[in-house]
C-alpha cells in the first residue's frame, strides 16, 4: 500500500493547496506530507510539484499523472464501498417484477426456500407481463423474456429460454410422433392464443426459418390451462423449455422434433443502477441465476 498512500499523499496536497493544509487533513506534519511527495517523485523519476517559499503548482507531468491518479483513487473507494454493501445481511423489502411464465415456472416453486434462506427479507413479487418503469414503481429487480429495449438499466443475463414441442406419451402412441415440421398438419397442435388468434409455431431452419400455422381444438393465454390440456393427452403445444422441464424429466411429457431447434429468447434480470450490489439484490440473483440455467438446461428436478 506504499505507493498508494504516497499518491494518496500527493493528491490531498494539491486539493489543499500546500502541505501545511494536507498535514492537518492527513493527521501528519507538514515533512512527513513532503517528504512522502518527494518519495513517489523519486519513484516515478519526474518532477510532479513546482515548489517556491509561497506556492505549490502541478508540472505538466504532475497534472497528467495527477487527473489518472484521482480517477484510480476513486474508483478503489467505490470497489471499497461495494464490498463493503456486499457483505452486509440482507434486510428490508425487496420488490421484485417478474414476467408470469418465469414466475410460475421457475421462481414460485422456489421461493420458500429463499425466504427460509434470508429470513430478515421481505419479498413483493409482481407477476406481469406488462413492460414497467422499475424506477416509477420502486422495483429492485425484474425478470424479462425477451430482446431488451434500451433503458437506464443495469442488465444481466441468465439463460436463453427455448420453444420446443412436445406431448404426453400417450398421445404419441395414439397418433404416431411427427418426424419434421411439416407433420405437424396431421396432429393437433394446441395454440397460445393472442389477440384472438393462435401464434404460428416457428422453428429454426438451415435456409431461414420455418413457421407452422396452428389448426388444433384448443388455444388459451392461460399457460396452467395449455399444460393440463397437453398432460391429458389432448394434442402437442409448443412452449418454453423451462414450464415444462419438470414434466419432461418426470416423464410426463416428451419432447418431439428435438433435431429442429426451437426460438431462443434471452431471459434476463434488470435493475436499476442504484440498486447496483445491494445486498438483498445481490442475494436474489444468485440464488435465482442457477436456477433459470437448470430450468433451461432441461434438468430440472
Amino acid at each position: 500500500m506504499g505507493l498508494l498512500e504516497d499518491i494518496a499523499y500527493l493528491t490531498t496536497t494539491v486539493e489543499a493547496g500546500s502541505f501545511a493544509s494536507a498535514s492537518r487533513r492527513l493527521g501528519v506534519t507538514a515533512s512527513a506530507v513532503s517528504r512522502r511527495v518527494a518519495a513517489l517523485e523519486d519513484e516515478l523519476g519526474a518532477r510532479l510539484l513546482a515548489r517556491t517559499t509561497r506556492t505549490l503548482r502541478l508540472t505538466d507531468d504532475g497534472r497528467a499523472f495527477y487527473e489518472q491518479a484521482r480517477r484510480i483513487l476513486e474508483q478503489l473507494d467505490d470497489a471499497r464501498g461495494a464490498l463493503a454493501r456486499a457483505k452486509q445481511k440482507p434486510t428490508g423489502l425487496l420488490r421484485v417484477e417478474c414476467a408470469v411464465a418465469l414466475s410460475r415456472a421457475i421462481l414460485a416453486p422456489h421461493l420458500a426456500a429463499f425466504l427460509a434462506r434470508y429470513p430478515e427479507l421481505e419479498v413483493q413479487l409482481i407477476a406481469r407481463d406488462d413492460l414497467v418503469d422499475l424506477v416509477a414503481e420502486s422495483a429492485d429487480v425484474a425478470l424479462r423474456i425477451g430482446p431488451l429495449r434500451p433503458a437506464n438499466l443495469i442488465a444481466r443475463k441468465l439463460g436463453d429460454g427455448e420453444i420446443i414441442v412436445v406431448g404426453a406419451p400417450a398421445y404419441l402412441k395414439r397418433r404416431g410422433t411427427p418426424r419434421a415440421p411439416a407433420d405437424l398438419a396431421r396432429h393437433a397442435a394446441l395454440g397460445y392464443a393472442r389477440a384472438g388468434r393462435s401464434d404460428p409455431w416457428r422453428f429454426a431452419a438451415e435456409h431461414g426459418a420455418t413457421e407452422i400455422a396452428v389448426n388444433g381444438p384448443f388455444r388459451t393465454n392461460d399457460l396452467e390451462a395449455m399444460r393440463a390440456v397437453v398432460l391429458a393427452g389432448r394434442g402437442l403445444v409448443s412452449v418454453f423449455d423451462f414450464l415444462v422441464a419438470d414434466d419432461l424429466v418426470a416423464g410426463r411429457l416428451v419432447r418431439v422434433l428435438a433435431h429442429v431447434p426451437g426460438e431462443r429468447w434471452p431471459i434476463h434480470a434488470l435493475y436499476p443502477p442504484n440498486r447496483h450490489l445491494l445486498p438483498k439484490v445481490r442475494v436474489f440473483l444468485d440464488f435465482v441465476a442457477p436456477l433459470v440455467r437448470r430450468y433451461t438446461a432441461g434438468t430440472a428436478a
